[in-house]
């Protein structure tokens, strides 16, 4: 799945994401597989997967979305 970073706290490493069917979905420190990623800017796309935790859902194993021109 992917989506668009709506905010995100560095501090904290936690913030949402919003699908594109407008869905919201939180990130928090569990979201990053490994410390590659420092940090994340409004608007930046990502890919991720999602988890139900209590109920809520959460992003995880999110990556960054790069595109290449040729």
């Amino acid at each position: 799945m992917q989506g668009t970073v709506k905010d995100f706290d560095d501090d904290a490493r936690s913030g949402s994401v919003v699908t594109d069917d407008r869905t919201e979905i939180a990130i928090e420190p569990g979201s990053f597989p490994d410390d590659s990623i420092l940090t994340l800017r409004l608007g930046q796309r990502v890919a991720f997967t999602v988890d139900d935790d209590g109920g809520r859902a959460v992003a995880r194993e999110l990556t960054l979305v790069t595109f290449v021109d040729r």
